[in-house]
């Protein structure tokens, strides 16, 4: 198997341990295999690719698309290391408003799968920290949400002093802001 899917405390996120063949010429990996990651339980189908860069301090998110064109990722850092961060977004969700983050580095290449209905969120780590994240569907400004990367009852503890934010992220809404209008709600099963 060239992926082991790690469980975490939010239901439907997920860490990919990628298995990488080394030898003395390098290293050999495959970061995504529709089949292999369907037998590890992982069926999104994707459809885009994006890459960011960001310098060390910048903070991204909570970002996420709504349920009309929701998009959920498979995110790794390819340069430098990032704290990478899902917070559960589905209104009526035992784990509502929690949060849930791992180191990504571009030598630990792990990944993590954030599905629709959670907002997603980095920390660079390391100056022209860059990662590359597949979406299940097309970008869709209409369909854009952020929720405040700092609000104090999600309680994100962001391993970053004084970061830097751009001015949409900072015109996040709260969690509370958010619940009067939710983009998802839980359906239980």
């Amino acid at each position: 198997m060239k992926f082991t899917l790690i469980s975490t405390p939010l239901s439907e996120v997920y860490v990919l341990e990628i298995i990488t063949f080394r030898d003395a010429r390098g290293l050999f990996m495959e970061t995504y295999h529709q089949r292999d990651l369907a037998v590890v339980g992982l069926t999104t189908t994707f459809v885009q690719d994006n890459v960011s860069r960001s310098e060390q301090g910048v903070i991204r998110g909570l970002h996420y698309q709504d349920r009309t064109a929701p998009m959920a990722k498979l995110v790794r850092c390819a340069r430098g290391a990032i704290f990478d961060v899902a917070v559960d977004l589905r209104l009526g969700a035992p784990t509502f408003g929690q949060w849930f983050g791992v180191e990504l580095t571009e030598d630990n290449f792990k990944q993590l799968y954030v599905p629709a209905g959670f907002g997603h969120g980095f920390a660079a780590l390391t100056p022209g920290a860059e990662i590359q994240y597949k979406c299940s569907n097309f970008y869709t400004p209409a369909a854009e949400g952020c929720v405040l990367w700092n609000d104090a009852e999600i309680g994100i503890v962001w391993p970053v002093t004084d970061p830097t934010i751009s001015a949409r992220d900072r015109q996040g809404q709260s969690l509370q802001a958010y619940r009067t209008q939710p983009a998802f709600q839980f359906l239980s099963q």
